[in-house]
Order: C-alpha cells, then structure tokens, then sequence
C-alpha cells in the first residue's frame, strides 16, 4: 500500500462526514504509509424529495473556499512531521450527476480549480437508493443496468472530471441475491464507458467501499472487468476508499493493489491539478 493514493475522502465538510475531519483523515493516510490522499467532499445539488421521510433536510454541498483553505492549514501543519515533505493533500470534489442540476454543476466546475474532479450518480428515479425505494418494481437486470446506463449518459454530458467514480454502487443497496455486477451481464454498455474513458484520458475507480457487507451481502469486484478494461486499452485506475471516517482510509488498497498487479495493470492514477500522475503498484 505505501506510496498509493487515495482518491475518495470525505471529511466533516461534506453533510455525512461528521465523523472525521481534515486533520484526522490526513494524518491516518499519512501513518498508514499512503503517498497521499483527495477530499472529495460531496456536492450533490439534486436530493430527491423522500429523502426527507428518512433524515433532515440539509444542503449536499460544501462550501468550497473554506475546504480548501482548510486542507492548506493541513497541508503546513502535516509537513512540519519528519519525513512527510513528499506527502500530499489534494482538493477534489465529488460531483453528483444529476441531469436537473446540470447549469449549476458546470458552472461550480468552472468557477473553482482542483486537482481531481470525480463524476458520480447517486440518485435516479426520484430516489436514494440507500433507503431502497430505487429497487421497487425492477429486477436485478433493470436496476443495475439503468444506473449503469445513467452514468454513461450523465458522465458523457458532463465530460468535465477526472475520475468516474464507483460505478457498482447501486450494488452496494440492493435487495438481490445478485450481489455483484458482472461484465457479462452488460457488456454493451461497460464497454461504452470503457472506451469513452479510455479515448478522453479518465480514470476507471476501483472503490473499495463497495466490496465490504451490508446486510449479509458482500459484492465483488468481477475480475472480467478488469480484464476488459485492460484488453480494450484501459491502464488508468484510481483507487479510494470512499471514506467518511478516519479508519476508512487506504481500507483494503494493498489487496486490491495485488489483484490490479495479477491482471497485468503496472500503475495507480492520481490527477494534481487536473494532470493525470502515475506511480507503479
């Protein structure tokens, strides 16, 4: 694991990340050996009206000036430890593609700089799937094979990010035995993301959040994904922990490093200020 990056942090700036903060975040990945890490924190400007049944209603978006002048206070105070001077805390967002919030979500990219910009859905249908309401009336094929469908749309509009990110998290939720999506299952439309990916220079994300038990169901990473990304091409991997909690960070990166490395790929992706980085696994 040392050496790697990781791209997808959530700290107390985004409205689920109360559970950890800058500091906190930065200095696990600091002494768990990473060579760095992004906040990503949220900027969802769609929130589908149910989810007010399940929680309050707040923003899903942060204040981007103040996040960033927070990660430079951290950036100092974590340089002044022996040894950290090549360590480094990079300003990201992670943006949620919504096709009402698409005026807003291109001029947010437009009128601030970052090192990664990541294109994630989160809600479809008029629903948080993470309260289940999404998987109502569809099979596994149809619930799957609709998100998947809408990043490809979303992101291909969007075209403005770095990194797409967990493509598998509609899997995270659900109620199927069909715990994990499969390549076989939607080739048609993985390998259209593969190619648009792979001709404009942007990360595949493998977000290790999405492989962990929720309710008795552990998805997994379908090794013919990895594959097919590499046959077709594919060498930019990105790899985060989606965390929103300090213990998170860097979660489970020297396993999957392994796997990355037994399917041929030879480096791991960052972007510092929208420039891709590569280091060896």
């Amino acid at each position: 694991m040392k050496g790697l990056f990781d791209n997808h942090n959530h700290s107390n700036f985004s409205f689920d990340g109360k559970r950890t903060t800058v500091e906190a975040s930065a200095r696990s990945a600091y002494f768990k050996g990473l060579g760095g890490l992004c906040f990503t924190d949220h900027c969802d400007f769609y929130v589908p009206p149910m989810k007010a049944e399940f929680t309050d209603k707040a923003p899903e978006y942060f204040d981007i000036p103040a996040q960033q002048e927070e990660i430079d206070r951290i950036t100092d105070m974590i340089s002044q430890i022996r040894g950290a001077d090549n360590f480094k805390i990079l300003k990201g967002i992670e943006i949620g593609m919504h096709e009402e919030c698409r005026d807003r979500i291109r001029q947010t990219l437009e009128g601030n700089e970052f090192d990664q910009v990541i294109a994630s859905v989160h809600y479809l249908d008029q629903t948080d799937p993470y309260y289940g309401g999404y998987y109502e009336g569809k099979d596994w094929k149809q619930a799957y094979g609709k998100y998947l469908e809408t990043i490809y749309r979303e992101m291909t509009w969007l075209g403005d990010f770095d990194i797409m990110g967990h493509y598998d998290y509609i899997a995270r939720y659900a109620p199927y035995p069909q715990a994990s999506i499969l390549y076989k299952d939607f080739s048609d439309i993985f390998d259209e993301m593969f190619r648009y990916l792979i001709q404009e220079g942007k990360a595949l994300e493998i977000n290790t959040k999405s492989y962990q038990e929720y309710k008795g169901r552990t998805p997994q990473l379908d090794p013919d994904i990895l594959n097919r990304y590499k046959e077709m091409g594919g060498e930019i991997i990105s790899f985060g922990s989606d965390s929103h909690d300090r213990e998170r960070v860097g979660n489970n990166f020297a396993y999957f490093a392994e796997l990355l490395r037994k399917h041929g790929f030879r480096w791991s992706a960052h972007y510092e200020k929208r420039q891709l980085v590569q280091i060896p696994l």
